[in-house]
């Protein structure tokens, strides 16, 4: 149940009563708007809040909560243009992390989803081109995790080629 201040906003208002189950909590915070969203319904309620008005997805990005259960968020940003409104839609998952891609609602979650991918580890099913987009191709881990060394893992750019 989304506080009564939450159900005065009109797109989340309808979202809520459209389908009860996909927001599991919501809060208003500094004028700051954030919904904590089902991770199997995060494409659905993606599809249905861009029919509603919020064409621009700002960013996709992840927070490791590590040692915390559930460890991963995934973060995005959706903004109106036509009522510059703007919310956060969180998705807690846990490892393995894995979540349903959004390029087919907004393109621009392509390079979002692979930078999470890349430096998470987080997983988005369904994206079209899932691979490293900061890091060399064979490197096997993500830089972002609570659990990466501070100080790195040593690294011999020589051995690529100029």
């Amino acid at each position: 149940m989304l506080p009564a201040e939450l159900e005065a906003i009109p797109a989340i208002g309808e979202l809520a009563r459209w389908d009860p189950s996909v927001i599991t909590e919501g809060r208003l915070e500094r004028g700051e708007l954030t919904l904590v969203i089902e991770p199997a319904a995060i494409l659905r309620v993606c599809q249905y809040l861009k029919e509603r008005g919020f064409l621009r997805l700002s960013s996709v990005t992840a927070v490791d909560w590590h040692p915390s259960r559930p460890r991963f968020e995934v973060v995005y940003h959706l903004h109106s243009l036509e009522t510059n409104q703007r919310v956060r839609l969180k998705c807690r998952l846990d490892e393995p992390a894995e979540i349903d891609s959004v390029t087919g609602v907004w393109r621009a979650a392509d390079w979002y989803e692979r930078e999470v991918w890349d430096l998470f580890g987080i997983r988005f099913r369904n994206h079209p081109n899932l691979r490293r987009i900061l890091l060399p191709e064979d490197w096997t881990e993500h830089p972002l995790r609570k659990d990466f060394p501070v100080h790195g893992r040593r690294y011999d750019y020589a051995e690529e080629e100029a």
